[in-house]
């Protein structure tokens, strides 16, 4: 056990050097835990991978897929109506189609955050009927939200094969 529990370990990356501008530092940190959350993803095995290690049916699949809609919800304006079904992962998606989706929203997300200057200023798109969050509140609940479910998914990839670190 000690030697499969040793050779699924990585060394930790350590937290981005970023510019001193506060879009800078913040979104350093979005993109270090994404690429954090992606990689607990990529080369999980199935299908442990989409089963449920914990009562409340959580599953790494599933925590990506969620990260994408609120990716696509908070940058992108994209209306999202149950929440709780983001959650799930199409029976049929592989781990390479959920983290495809996802590096694809995050960089459109980037694409918009690539025209913000101003950390004050409303986000250029925002849901429909709803005001636009500020930059720098959208890129704080980025931090909060890829945060909280990186951790989740530490947690679940340990379970599943031992593997930890990012």
């Amino acid at each position: 056990m000690a030697t499969s529990s040793r050779r699924n370990r990585r060394s930790d990356t350590p937290p981005p050097r970023t510019q001193n501008t506060e879009i800078e530092v913040l979104r350093g940190f979005l993109d270090y835990l994404r690429d954090s959350i992606a990689a607990k993803v990529e080369g999980a095995p199935e299908p442990r991978i989409r089963t449920a290690a914990v009562p409340s049916g959580t599953n790494l699949l599933g925590l990506l897929n969620h990260l994408t809609c609120v990716e696509r919800a908070t940058f992108l304006g994209a209306r999202i109506t149950h929440w709780q079904a983001t959650f799930d992962a199409s029976p049929s998606d592989s781990a390479t189609d959920v983290v495809t989706r996802y590096r694809e929203a995050v960089a459109e997300a980037n694409d918009v955050l690539d025209t913000c200057a101003d950390a004050g200023a409303p986000l250029p798109r925002s849901q429909p009927g709803k005001p636009a969050p500020s930059v720098r509140w959208a890129l704080a609940h980025m931090i909060e939200e890829t945060g909280r479910h990186a951790g989740h998914a530490d947690i679940l990839r340990e379970l599943i094969d031992g593997s930890t670190g990012r």
